[in-house]
């Protein structure tokens, strides 16, 4: 690999690990989402840079090795403000704040080093990255005060953590505006303190100890002020002060867990126990974040896993149950049942039993019974909103996800289909994509049936709604299956292609990959088909790759200039801009004047001056473009003509005969 792509590369890199880091702690919130949003706009420059056969410029790629640095800080930056202790944050506000300064200035600099105009990147890519550069500029020097009430409130109550009492009025205002409300926001508090702890090589000195105090103290006063919170013990010098923690016996000590009832990776009570492939039971959160992590193992036996998909243990979690019961514990919940507290329950009693019946028939062996159960999960979550909360929160997302691989078409039909019910959901989609959805949606695009393959379509349709799945599934394998199905596919099944190529070619590392596959060639014959009722989809299509350069050429290649001609003079009003917008990329430079001229002799003017009144707000910008580039080229070629006749009448013997007799001609 050259230097310049394995620059371009660590960029890229780069920049996808920002993009993963999703959530940030209290303090300086709006600082990294706004650092996080403006570096993740930068990513379809790197792409374009990534496919562009062009050779770069020196001075961009010097500013691009001065960019990788502070790219590399400010990675480091918000991992900080996703991970880091809320307490630490807001005591060391100045220095995180002076680290922001120092990263903008820095990435500014190295923005102001790139000229745009050298570059072979597309108009809309050069405008966004401008903007970036623009509000870079705009932060540089600007200075937002964190929370001063907060901020006087922590470091009162930091410097007298040793003191017995502590004004519960501060204590109260810290546990709120920190959002240390719950069990689960102290054990994370706590969880960034000890990686303070590892970061220090287990010498974190006096400030620690002070931290994990005022963290305990805060701890006391949330459970002393909802004694019915329960919930384990948060780990890490934070022991329970016992609120809410004694049994019905009277007793206030804690039952002994049995190990069969614990994750053997979180050592924790499971509330909502899975079994992976190799018959181990785990936790499915901490089974979850393992798999994410990328690991392909069993974590207990260490043997390889044959998939990913995730089955239910009913059989443990009604064990659990009873054992809570006998020991005067409340049942654990699963967090999606408990998630919503103060909102009445979306299902009813019965309507839960009959899920969590399909949902023992969907991971049974028997073929029958996970077919009928995929169908009437299917129709359940076709029929309303709440139906679609309850089935992705007993648990029927990763079964679904399971039976996409079956050889037995209708039940991988039901299943498909079942999943593109439940996406309709916003909360539905993430679950989707994190139990691994997307390759085995594609397996049904590329080889079930013609419904199956349309369902599939519209599901990635669905899940591409979403930014960072866009990369997902364009990455999967998608493109040319959604290609070939917008070929071959029935009308509703073109349409589905259509929508889902559309909205995954927004991001511009996919418009290259829909380019490889053919879409430029079946778009080209869907806009000439007589009656095929595809124009719009495949204009709009053409429209959004024109502005890559390999999109362009193959428009350009499959002779695309009198089509657009007869759209821009006949077709409507969105269909004559987005005709427009295409020719306005295919004659984007000097080397394209062969589309110019080919559009000026099928008379493309006058339609283009009715456009330029009468059409879109868009469609006016466009047409004048055009417009101004072909009002160039005839002056161009007016001009050129005109010498070229000068040029002969200077070497024509004939006009050297008529010159006056005062005139005299010069042999050479």
């Amino acid at each position: 690999m050259d230097v310049k792509k394995k620059l371009i590369q660590d960029l890229i890199d780069l920049i996808n690990e920002i993009s993963s880091i999703s959530e940030f702690r209290h303090a300086f919130k709006k600082q990294y989402c706004n650092l996080a949003r403006r570096l993740k706009l930068l990513t379809p420059m790197f792409e374009e840079f990534k496919e562009s056969k062009e050779p770069m410029p020196d001075e961009t790629l010097k500013a691009l090795i001065s960019l990788k640095e502070p790219l590399a800080s400010a990675r480091d930056l918000l991992i900080f403000g996703s991970e880091g202790s809320k307490i630490c944050l807001v005591l060391e506000r100045e220095q995180i704040m002076e680290k922001f300064q120092e990263v903008t200035a820095q990435l500014e600099q190295a923005l102001s080093g790139i000229f745009y105009d050298k570059l072979d990147i597309s108009d809309e890519v050069k405008e966004q990255v401008e903007l970036v550069h623009a509000q870079f500029k705009r932060a540089k020097g600007r200075v937002d005060t964190p929370d001063i009430e907060l901020y006087s409130d922590l470091s009162s109550a930091y410097n007298n953590c040793n003191d017995a009492d502590i004004d519960p009025d501060v204590l109260k205002r810290l546990a709120e505006k920190l959002e240390l409300m719950s069990l689960a926001d102290l054990k994370q508090e706590s969880l960034a303190l000890h990686e303070m702890v590892s970061a220090s090589a287990g010498d974190p000195g006096e400030n620690f100890e002070k931290m994990s105090m005022l963290l305990k103290k805060i701890k006391d006063f949330v459970q002393t002020e909802n004694p019915d919170m329960g919930g384990p013990a948060i780990d890490g010098g934070l022991p329970s002060s016992g609120a809410g923690q004694a049994s019905l016996n009277g007793s206030s000590k804690s039952p002994v867990i049995p190990d069969d009832f614990r994750c053997p990776i979180s050592l924790e009570l499971m509330k909502d126990p899975v079994i992976v492939s190799t018959g181990q039971t785990y936790e499915r959160s901490s089974i979850e974040k393992w798999l994410d992590a990328g690991h392909n193992t069993c974590p207990k036996t260490q043997q390889l896993l044959s998939g990913t998909a995730l089955t239910p243990n009913y059989v443990l979690r009604s064990l659990i149950a009873q054992w809570c019961e006998s020991n005067g514990m409340e049942s654990p919940k699963r967090p999606g049942n408990s998630s919503r507290p103060s909102k009445p329950p979306s299902c009813s009693s019965s309507e839960h039993t009959k899920i969590d019946v399909l949902l023992c028939k969907l991971s049974s062996s028997n073929l029958e019974d996970q077919r009928s159960a995929a169908g009437e999960l299917r129709l359940l979550a076709k029929r309303n909103a709440d139906n679609r909360v309850c089935i992705a929160e007993a648990g029927a997302i990763p079964l679904l996800v399971n039976l996409l691989s079956t050889t037995d078409a209708r039940t991988q039909e039901h299943a498909v289909t079942a999943l593109l019910n439940l996406s309709i959901c916003e909360e539905n989609k993430g679950s989707i994509i994190s139990s691994r959805a997307v390759p085995g949606i594609v397996h049904v695009l590329k080889k079930g049936s013609m419904e199956a393959r349309e369902n599939a379509a519209a599901t990635l349709f669905s899940l591409s709604v979403v930014d960072e799945n866009k990369v997902t599934i364009g990455a999967s394998g998608a493109i040319p299956a959604l290609v070939a199905l917008l070929s071959e596919g029935s009308q509703r099944g073109k349409k589905d292609a259509a929508t889902a190529l559309f909205n995954l070619c927004i991001f511009q590392g996919n418009k290259a990959r829909a380019v490889r596959a053919g879409v430029v060639t079946t778009l080209m014959r869907l806009l000439t088909e007589p009656g095929g009722g595809m124009v719009d989809e495949a204009l709009a299509i053409l429209a959004i790759l024109s502005s890559h350069p390999e999109g362009k050429a193959a428009i350009g290649a499959a002779e695309a200039v009198p089509v657009l001609v007869d759209v821009i003079g006949s077709g409507s009003p969105r269909n004559r801009e987005n005709a427009a917008a295409v020719l306005v990329h295919l004659c984007s430079t000097d080397q394209h004047h062969q589309h110019l001229a080919e559009a000026q002799e099928l008379g493309v003017m006058a339609p283009l001056l009715d456009l330029a009144q009468n059409g879109t707000d868009r469609g006016k910008r466009k047409a004048a473009q055009l417009i101004e580039r072909m009002g160039r080229f005839i002056e161009q070629q007016e001009l050129a003509q005109a010498q070229a006749k000068a040029q002969g009448e200077s070497h024509d013997p004939a006009q050297q005969s008529q010159l006056p007799p005062s005139a005299t001609v010069v042999e050479t």
